[in-house]
């Protein structure tokens, strides 16, 4: 898909990678605007692959200072999904119940990119991972060496739910 007006649009890729799921994880974001080029990407000592997908996506979005119109290209379905199907939407106002199925996983991070989302006009675009995009699999080498840093910190969201009571 192809922004409006794509010479205004800010192009955001984003990945999220978890050694072990859960185990150490981390983010890559990828932020085009014009010839402006921006990378970043933080890691987590003991994470989910879902939660660091969503946490690309956030920090793509909360790094633009002002409201953008946003492509923001991802290869996590749960991501676009989650938006474009507007799961998150239906989870929240049913208090973050997934109807029959329980609880849905982080609400914390679907809160945020929910927050997020209605600063910008963001439109979600799916790749398939590992597919030779260039900005992807950027994302992929920066969420991965993020995932392998030193001393990374907790990831509250995650850490506070007991270790082995979930897997997403």
């Amino acid at each position: 898909m192809v922004a409006s007006n794509p010479k205004s649009a800010v192009y955001a890729f984003s990945d999220g990678a978890a050694l072990g799921n859960p185990g150490p994880g981390g983010y890559g974001v990828v932020l085009k605007y014009r010839n402006v080029v921006k990378e970043l990407s933080g890691g987590y000592r003991y994470t989910t692959n879902n939660r660091m997908e969503l946490l690309g996506a956030i920090v793509a979005l909360e790094a633009l200072k002002r409201p953008c119109q946003v492509v923001l290209t991802t290869d996590s379905r749960y991501v676009v999904d989650g938006i474009s199907e507007g799961w998150a939407e239906r989870w929240r106002a049913n208090g973050w119940r997934r109807g029959k199925r329980g609880m849905a996983l982080n609400p914390d991070l679907w809160q945020r990119l929910l927050d997020a989302v209605v600063q910008h006009d963001v439109t979600f675009q799916w790749i398939k991972g590992h597919s030779g995009h260039y900005e992807n699999e950027r994302c992929d080498d920066l969420a991965n060496q993020a995932a392998r840093g030193e001393n990374l910190p907790l990831d509250g969201g995650y850490e506070r739910v007991s270790r082995g009571s979930r897997r997403d």
